[in-house]
C-alpha cells in the first residue's frame, strides 16, 4: 500500500502548470515539524520539507484557498521519477495529493 499522511504548512506559493493536452497541475513544498528526545533526554524540533502536486479540483483549490503560510491536511501517495543527469542517474519523489483539508 502506498499511502501517505501529512499536516504541515505550505512554504512555497503553488505554481500552476498547464500541460499540452489541457490537463492542469498545481506544486508546492510543505513542510512538517516533528519534536524527539536526543540521548541526553532534551527536546529537539526538526523540519521537513516534502514536495507536493496536485490535479484536478485540487488545482483550483490550492490557487484560491492555499497560499504561502496555509496550514493544510493532506493525503497521498508518493511518486517516484527516474532520470539521468550528468551521466548518473538520479531519483525525484514527490507527494501526489488524493485528499485535501485547509485547516
Amino acid at each position: 500500500m502506498n499511502l501517505v499522511h501529512l499536516i504541515g504548512t505550505i512554504q512555497s506559493e503553488p505554481k500552476l502548470h498547464e500541460l499540452p493536452n489541457g490537463r492542469r497541475l498545481v506544486k508546492f513544498t510543505l513542510v512538517t515539524e516533528e519534536s524527539y528526545l536526543d540521548v541526553k533526554g532534551h527536546k529537539k524540533h526538526r523540519k521537513n520539507w516534502h514536495n507536493l502536486s496536485a490535479w484536478g479540483r485540487w488545482v483550483q483549490v490550492l490557487n484560491e484557498c492555499g497560499p504561502m503560510g496555509t496550514s493544510i491536511a493532506v493525503e497521498g501517495r508518493i511518486v517516484s521519477q527516474f532520470f539521468h543527469q550528468n551521466g548518473k542517474k538520479q531519483m525525484k519523489s514527490e507527494i501526489e495529493i488524493n485528499d485535501l483539508i485547509i485547516l
